[in-house]
């Protein structure tokens, strides 16, 4: 029922500009259509030419079959399936106006449509085929883009790549798997395409084929999603300071007095070409007063969940045992950690900095005060975040934790199927593995996903997208 339904909203960002543009869709999409818009023509909306801009008078249609005009517009019909949605659709638009904007969607949704849901008319495109889930993924990456970077990654997923490279390996799964259901359904006779040894080779492309389409998820995650970071360390080493540069403004308060930051600060920031969820937190010590104690065990929360972990020290001073207390904490975290050692810009340094090059993997000497350093610690986070093999406007990138999470199961799917016929076992035991791999392929694409699943993807969109 809801897909016979006419959907109607504003696809502009509400406020005064020039043009504002609605969209309707359905079955039923011109006729309502044409009761808000008469050409200046004369004709009817329904004898316009499609895909051509049609100027004419748009109003409110009155009960009594009168027609209050509101504003002047242009209206554009896209017949099914040649439109976004895939279904009959009509781009209205307006002066950008609140009021006559507002006037304007009243009259489409009292002529007969309703109100669109949030993202609906991109799930209306999906559940048409018009575009794979992972292109729809994009699109919602396109319009939350913050940099040139996510901007690319966006677009090139619209275009359906990381589907292709999917339907790919599915379709070689669905061949070599044809093969094995004619061996076990004739094994008395000569008709398998494929030996056992060309089977197991088949399998073992595919499953090298998703490893490498597994490990762009690294990169990707760092683009798209952004890495959870936290940044740590002692009272006042210079943490906000160091988290303010990184965000581009104050968004925390730094003072002389050790202990400011009792909480957990959270904003999203770009570090060259990768997206960080940064995470300042209150200073390591120990502590009799209440308040700072909770805001200490957060902070160790904190880095127990951190991708990265932005360890600062205070370069203008030697280490002391709170230092040593924290590299002793670090030593034992699973996330990667490159030490920050800061206040590079004081007159009076202590040479700090090679003892903490000789205990750290990744260290950087940088000024929060004045950017000193900052470009290293991007470049370094780029290094070790994003394969500088991969092109962002060519290949194949997963970019959100579902569609990792499909690529890997059927990873492990393939692998066992191929370790099955490896060991010389019978040869239908890899059937259902590679049934399942075949499966999780279609997951990651849309197919055979939860209605769940998929309403829970399009609420995140924008209402008229």
């Amino acid at each position: 029922m809801m897909q016979e339904e006419t959907i109607a909203a504003v696809s502009t960002p509400r406020g005064k500009g020039g043009v504002a543009l609605l969209r309707i869709s359905g079955q039923d999409a011109v006729r309502i259509c044409g009761r808000v818009f008469r050409p200046k023509s004369g004709k009817k909306l329904e004898e316009q030419p499609v895909r051509t801009a049609v100027f004419g008078t748009i109003g409110m249609p009155e009960p009594d079959g009168g027609f209050t005009p509101v504003d002047e517009g242009l209206a554009t019909v896209f017949c099914a399936p040649a439109s976004f949605t895939g279904e009959d659709t009509v781009e209205l638009c307006c002066h950008g106006g609140i009021l006559v904007t507002e006037t304007v969607l009243a009259a489409v949704l009292s002529a007969g449509a309703r109100p669109a849901e949030a993202g609906e008319f991109t799930k209306r495109a999906f559940l048409n085929g018009k575009l794979g889930l992972s292109a729809a993924e994009a699109l919602a990456d396109l319009l939350e883009a913050q940099t040139r970077e996510q901007l690319a990654l966006a677009h090139h997923g619209m275009q359906g790549t990381t589907g292709e490279k999917c339907n790919a390996i599915y379709e070689r799964l669905r061949h070599l798997l044809a093969s094995v259901y004619v061996r076990i359904d004739y094994p008395d006779e000569d008709l398998a395409e494929l030996s056992e040894k060309e089977l197991e080779q088949g399998f073992s492309e595919c499953a090298r084929s998703l490893r490498e389409l597994v490990a762009t998820y690294r990169t990707g995650h760092a683009v798209a999603e952004g890495i959870r970071t936290v940044l740590c360390g002692k009272p006042n080493v210079g943490k906000s300071s160091l988290y303010n540069r990184l965000v581009g403004r104050d968004a925390a308060i730094v003072t002389e007095m050790e202990g400011t930051t009792r909480d957990v600060l959270c904003e999203t920031a770009t570090l060259g070409r990768v997206t960080l969820r940064l995470f300042d937190t209150a200073g390591l010590r120990a502590t009799d007063d209440a308040v700072e104690k909770i805001g200490v065990l957060r902070a160790r929360e904190a880095i127990e969940g951190a991708e990265l972990i932005l360890a600062v020290f205070d370069g203008s001073a030697m280490p002391t045992e709170e230092d040593a207390a924290l590299i002793r904490e670090l030593q034992a975290q699973t996330a990667p950690v490159i030490a920050v050692v800061n206040k590079s810009d004081l007159a009076e340094r202590k040479g700090s900095f090679p003892y903490y090059q000789s205990i750290f993997e990744h260290t950087v000497s940088c000024s929060a005060k004045d950017g000193t350093g900052i470009g290293s610690l991007a470049a370094l986070t780029e290094q070790m975040f994003l394969d500088g093999k991969l092109d962002f406007r060519e290949d194949a990138i997963l970019t959100n934790a579902r569609q990792y999470a499909a690529a890997q199961r059927a990873l492990e799917q393939t692998e066992r199927a191929v370790r099955a016929l490896h060991e010389g076992l019978p040869v239908d035991l890899c059937c259902r593995d590679a049934e399942e791999a075949m499966q999780s392929l279609s997951e990651l694409d849309g197919r055979g996903v939860s209605e769940e699943l998929v309403s829970e993807i399009f609420s995140h969109f924008c209402v008229g997208k």
